[in-house]
């Protein structure tokens, strides 16, 4: 009787509730047809072979088709190494603003509430819904010769388009949602309450930020960070509207994989795409790494 009443109760918890309910849901899968089963995997696994392992196949393959010798030339080539210093500083720069208005942006939209939130949140999210060479664009439009600050910068002797400012910018206006979006949900989800209470204890709000905020996000930091800078250095639509395409001084490897393609050069335009590939596989596996870290904070801040 005792041990009855122990299962009844057992079974009422929320707990034992949520488990029959998953167990209920992976039973109902298991009762699909074995061949509607495979059916639906055999395509999920074809549509990601043709659209994601074959590109990189080729790409790989591409690049080393006159051996490793003449990869590793076209990789010294001083255009290219010029276009992968370029790249690298371009996304140093555009991740490093991203990293402080992301952590600014998340602070102000999870722990505050003030007149136009919701008009911030919409700005976050506006490079997702704007083209890239719109924004482009619109920096030729405010910076360009012709544009809003053209005379005054011609006046100054200050470049923006066609050089490392313009790049810099272009690129970080549409890498910037990267960060808080990753930020945002997660500090959310951990409320306000341990911040209070290092307040009440006499922090100051730099204290219980270094000491008590950046501990619990310091997962979804890297994460925000990870993915800003592979868009960064793939960035091609906006950059190539500002950078003036010059040669050895403003192309980064997108753009120069472009220019080396229509020109034919085909083992370099695919050694430095390689390069690109590289990132895109390291990024998917730490970003693996990462959600796993997140996954595992959010259960732990959870209990």
């Amino acid at each position: 009787m005792t041990m009855q009443i122990a299962d009844n109760v057992s079974l009422s918890s929320p707990d034992a509730k949520s488990r029959a309910h998953a167990a209920a849901a992976r039973n109902d899968l298991r009762t699909e047809p074995k061949a509607v089963r495979l059916v639906i995997i055999t395509l999920a696994i074809a549509f990601l072979s043709v659209f994601v392992v074959l590109p990189l196949v080729v790409v790989f393959a591409q690049a080393f088709a006159k051996g490793i010798l003449a990869y590793l030339a076209a990789l010294a080539e001083p255009e290219a190494l010029a276009a992968i210093k370029l790249t690298l500083a371009v996304a140093a720069i555009s991740v490093s603003l991203n990293l402080v208005f992301g952590l600014v942006a998340a602070w102000a939209v999870a722990k505050f509430e003030f007149p136009g939130k919701t008009v911030l949140i919409t700005l976050i999210d506006l490079p997702f819904s704007v083209s890239p060479v719109i924004s482009g664009l619109v920096f030729v439009l405010l910076f360009g010769a012709q544009g809003y600050f053209g005379g005054w910068l011609r006046d100054h002797d200050i470049q923006i388009l066609f050089a490392v400012p313009g790049i810099a910018l272009a690129t970080t206006f549409v890498t910037f949602p990267f960060v808080a979006r990753a930020l945002i949900p997660l500090m959310q989800e951990q409320g306000t309450q341990e911040e209070e209470a290092a307040i009440s204890l006499g922090a100051s709000g730099l204290q219980t930020f270094f000491r008590v905020t950046l501990p619990n996000i310091k997962w979804g930091v890297l994460y925000g960070v990870l993915l800003c800078n592979a868009r960064a250095m793939g960035e091609f639509g906006a950059v190539s509207v500002v950078s003036g395409h010059i040669r050895g001084e403003t192309n980064t490897m997108p753009l120069l994989v472009e220019i080396l393609y229509n020109e034919y050069q085909f083992v370099a335009a695919f050694a430095i795409a390689s390069l690109l590939a590289m990132l895109a596989l390291v990024t998917l596996v730490a970003k693996i790494i990462l959600e796993r870290h997140l996954d595992e904070g959010r259960d732990v801040h959870d209990h």
